[in-house]
């Protein structure tokens, strides 16, 4: 064999006189490795970690669908009637998938922390990276996450006090730029 990836032994190399004077690891063989004991090291926990179920309500969606509407028609400057009219048009598209997928008959489990957002629901899991994550804001019902294709509402009415100011948090911490918002 010309090649090996077995370490070296450790010691005299020269005939392993000095392996044979210890009984213990003659019969192991000669790149055999005592026991080590490995420690058991117990994650602090995390800042930003969520876990929470959301099951929709049609005038709770449209409300979040509503204000969301206002605030990127206020964003693009855009003007009485027309900014009327497109944040007709978003709502009711809006409800009607809300309808036509059935998402108040479904219970969504979502999982925040530092590696991203995970969406598990009856029709599959939604795996979401930070980098996805354009902004966050909060609404009068619940905080919005802006994604690079769509968004998740998130009611107040879903979370307690502690996962409300862990939200916050988030808020706060990516604002001031601490929380990276990219893959790890």
């Amino acid at each position: 064999m010309l090649w090996s990836n077995r370490s070296r032994a450790a010691g005299n190399v020269d005939g392993g006189a000095a392996l044979l004077d210890q009984p213990d690891t003659e019969d192991l063989g000669a790149d055999a490795m005592p026991a080590a004991t490995i420690p058991v090291v117990h994650p602090p926990a995390e800042r930003y970690s969520l876990h929470f179920w959301v099951r929709y309500s049609f005038a709770e969606y449209v409300g979040f669908m509503w204000e969301h509407g206002g605030y990127l028609i206020r964003r693009r400057h855009i003007r009485w009637p027309m900014g009327v009219y497109l944040r007709l048009k978003s709502t009711l598209s809006a409800a009607t998938h809300f309808v036509l997928l059935q998402r108040g008959k479904r219970t969504y489990e979502f999982q925040i922390d530092r590696h991203g957002i995970v969406r598990t629901s009856d029709t599959g899991v939604s795996l979401i990276d930070w980098s996805d994550v354009q902004r966050i804001r909060t609404y009068s019902s619940g905080f919005m996450m802006i994604l690079k294709r769509g968004t998740l509402p998130i009611p107040f009415r879903c979370l307690n006090k502690d996962e409300v100011s862990a939200m916050r948090g988030i808020v706060e911490a990516r604002a001031a730029g601490e929380l990276q918002f990219r893959a790890s």
